[in-house]
């Protein structure tokens, strides 16, 4: 059997019903296959406990999938617990340092596992991991309530304990085992578009109660793409960066004029300015230069949701 076949066979047997679910074993653990990296002879000049790079940028990835999958969570779940807060009148119960630190735990708990399971973790992870967000607050609720530390100090202090706990447990489960996930490929379509889904819900609380923002917020849009594209080394091209600071300098002046202007001129430039970063994104997300085709997407739904979300203002306020 060729190399071509034997990956057409494999694939057929992901296959189960016609198509309509597969089995998918993608995780962020190090593959099973061969021996462990743990297991191999060290390099010369290395401890036997060096992480290969591979490795280290797979636990990385891991971990910074971790935190938007909490984000995705608190920006989804919390303006649900506002509204269910308001309906019961709870909003002063959970508006108490101790309770709102558990609620944010949860709602990050929440999306971490929905998204660990989908990525194949298996549930003694998933569950390690969900401790590492509620010990941290639980630790400082007892200095909270003897009155060593106030309200600020208990979320922020547990947000910094919560760190290394993860890193923790992703270490701890680094080497793990994929388990097989059956999915619907629109499971895995919608899974594909995670950029889309958390600059939606980045835009969440504009959507429900649109308002126009301040012309300053446009020196954000261009200012992204400077400084990844420093950081990834992707302004060297020819043009490149002479592209970026044209377009720093018109957000800029566009910024100045709708300072200088106020009222409603102002606010139609502020919507003009982000819808139009919207259309650079786009650019951008065609081209696949300066930055990841993930954060353009994100960008550009998310400016462009903002913008609609201005106009709506104007509108709406007369």
């Amino acid at each position: 059997m060729t190399d071509g076949a034997a990956h057409r066979a494999g694939d057929a047997a992901r296959l189960d019903g016609m198509g309509k679910t597969w089995t998918h074993t993608d995780t962020l653990a190090v593959p099973p296959t061969g021996p462990r990296p743990a297991d191999r002879p060290a390099p010369p000049g290395t401890s036997p406990a060096t992480v290969p790079a591979g490795g280290t940028r797979r636990l990385l990835r891991h971990l910074a999938e971790m935190a938007l999958a909490m984000v995705a969570g608190m920006l989804l779940l919390g303006p649900l617990w506002d509204a269910a807060g308001a309906a019961l009148g709870l909003a002063g119960p959970l508006g108490r340092p101790e309770v709102a630190a558990l609620v944010m735990a949860t709602d990050m708990t929440i999306g971490m596992t929905v998204w660990m399971r989908y990525r194949a973790h298996r549930w003694l992870a998933v569950g390690e991991m969900a401790a590492a967000m509620y010990v941290p607050f639980l630790l400082l609720l007892v200095p909270f309530r003897a009155g060593l530390l106030d309200g600020d100090a208990l979320l922020l202090g547990g947000h910094l304990l919560m760190v290394p706990a993860m890193v923790l447990v992703a270490v701890r489960h680094r080497h793990e085992t994929p388990v097989p996930v059956r999915r619907h490929p629109a499971v895995v379509a919608l899974a594909r578009r995670w950029p889309t889904g958390l600059a939606l819900l980045m835009a969440l609380d504009l959507v429900i109660d649109p308002k126009v923002l301040s012309p300053w917020t446009m020196l954000v849009l261009p200012g992204g793409y400077l400084v990844i594209g420093l950081v990834r080394g992707t302004l060297r091209g020819p043009g490149v960066l002479t592209t970026q600071l044209l377009g720093l300098a018109g957000w800029v002046a566009l910024t100045l004029v709708a300072v200088t202007a106020g009222g409603r001129t102002a606010a139609w430039l502020v919507a003009f300015g982000w819808l139009a970063h919207a259309g650079w994104d786009l650019v951008h997300h065609r081209s696949g230069r300066v930055v990841p085709r993930g954060y353009a997407e994100g960008c550009g739904v998310l400016d462009a949701v903002v913008g609609i979300a201005v106009i709506l203002a104007i509108l709406t306020t007369g």
